[in-house]
């Protein structure tokens, strides 16, 4: 029997107690947008370090900084650096994950206790954070401990990143993976993240694609104070008609971005790219299951993808300083903020999409002829990542997905972000993949999250089976 079959025969035999690792970390609420919870964050870092260094790793802890949140100053979670082998015959892989999660209560809508993992009876592991990203990040540890209690070689030398704060914007990360580029991470060969999830239910895929997002405020400022509507009503410009107005010239209700020039910049659709669509596990059925009413745009399932993945897109968000309590108040808001975003894709550049924003909301504003005051603020400007399925490490994670799962896995774009894959992409210098172990309808971030419990134990699986394709693949044949 070859090291990789004895290695999926342990896994096999070790699933209960797989579950119960999920089990004990699942009960920990790293939640870190709480500050009630910011000791548990910690907790689950420091368990995860602790679980490391007794398997052999050698870790390093990095304080992020101090927090200001809710006004509370709190210490940010730690970052878990760690390093498992060092061999220089070896090749070195770097695997990143989050160990926070999203906020979880009962009274939500769950079905049982967020924290409490509950196996069901079609095979649902049902937790906060069993897919986000607990699950995916105790994989890569049960892979290394499985792989020595079969007394197989571990066969790459294995650097990880883990956070706990990817749930609240990822507070001080990028500044310490820049600072450890040539330190800590220095002579790695290539980054795998699982922090994403299938197109489908039921067919594996690999990640080469993720859009940016810009993300901006619209504030509009009129009288001194809110004013009486009977008082003042048709007599003041007011600051939410204009608002209203200006919104709904950015986009048309078929998702059509109405700014002038931001389509000049998006790559065009390749005849190869049309091909690959062919493919990929997607349906509108299932599209529209998981939303609980058809709201599609459009027809094909292709044309769907497309608006997901490579076109750009702009979504509005919301209103502050509109009245949106229950019950009837006659006012007219003195100041609102609208808040838009935009997903970019190749080969959008945030600056530019800024300034054709900022100017088109200048030239319709000036257009109403208000005296109000008007200003666009971009409060986030991320770019989009790309990768080529054709790099020798989604080679590897093609060839040990087929393993896994007998099936050649879908190559996808996605149409959200995940910024840390650029920051790892640009300071390391190495390629990045994206190699999910969740489902499409894990329900990350919902109620009642989950994952299978075939795609937790076959993802471990997934994890060894790649590491010894890494192993075996000449890196330098790009």
């Amino acid at each position: 029997m070859g090291s990789v079959e004895k290695y999926f025969e342990l896994v096999e035999q070790s699933q209960q107690q797989f579950i119960e690792q999920l089990r004990e970390v699942v009960a920990i609420p790293s939640v870190s947008g709480d500050v009630s919870r910011r000791g548990d964050v910690i907790r689950m870092g420091e368990w995860l370090q602790s679980k490391w260094e007794a398997l052999g790793a050698t870790c390093k802890r990095v304080e992020p900084g101090k927090q200001n949140l809710d006004g509370v100053v709190l210490d940010l979670p730690p970052v878990i650096l760690g390093q498992y082998g060092n061999d220089p015959s070896k090749k070195t892989v770097l695997v990143y994950g989050h160990y926070d999660v999203q906020p979880a209560l009962i009274e939500d809508g769950w079905d049982t206790d967020p924290f409490t993992l509950v196996e069901t009876e079609d095979g649902r592991l049902v937790g906060r954070g069993s897919t986000d990203d607990k699950g995916p990040v105790l994989g890569w540890l049960l892979c290394a401990e499985t792989h020595k209690q079969a007394g197989i070689e571990f066969p790459v030398n294995l650097k990880f990143c883990f956070e706990g704060m990817e749930e609240s914007g990822s507070e001080g990360l990028d500044d310490i993976i820049v600072a450890e580029a040539d330190e800590w991470f220095k002579g790695t060969d290539v980054v795998c993240i699982s922090d994403n999830y299938w197109l489908g239910k039921t067919k594996p895929c690999l990640t080469h694609g993720l859009r940016g997002v810009s993300y901006f405020h619209l504030i509009v400022e009129g009288p001194g104070a809110d004013l009486h509507s009977g008082v003042f009503g048709g007599t003041v410009h007011e600051p939410m008609v204009d608002l209203v107005h200006l919104l709904a010239k950015l986009v048309d209700n078929k998702g059509r971005i109405q700014v002038p020039g931001i389509y000049d910049q998006v790559a065009a659709v390749t005849d190869a790219e049309e091909q690959s669509y062919e493919s990929v596990e997607f349906t509108h059925e299932a599209l529209v299951a998981d939303l609980k009413n058809d709201v599609l745009i459009h027809g094909a399932e292709r044309d769907t993808l497309k608006h997901r993945w490579r076109f750009p897109t702009l979504s509005i968000h919301g209103v502050e300083g509109a009245f949106h309590a229950s019950g009837d108040k006659t006012v007219i808001p003195a100041r609102v903020r609208g808040k838009f975003s935009l997903r970019t894709v190749p080969n959008m550049e945030p600056a530019r999409v800024a300034e054709l924003v900022t100017k088109y909301l200048n030239d319709e504003f000036a257009k109403l002829g208000s005296k109000n005051s008007m200003r666009v603020v971009e409060t986030h400007g991320g770019r989009w990542w790309f990768s080529s399925p054709d790099h020798p490490n989604f080679v590897a994670g093609a060839r040990a997905t087929e393993r896994v799962y007998g099936v050649k896995p879908d190559l996808t774009r996605e149409g959200g972000s995940i910024p840390v894959t650029l920051t790892f992409e640009e300071n390391l210098k190495t390629n990045v993949l994206l190699l999910p172990m969740g489902a499409s309808d894990d329900g990350a971030h919902s109620i009642n999250e989950k994952i299978d419990k075939r795609n937790f134990i076959q993802g471990i699986k997934l994890f060894g089976a790649y590491l010894h394709e890494i192993a075996a693949t000449d890196l330098a044949a790009e």
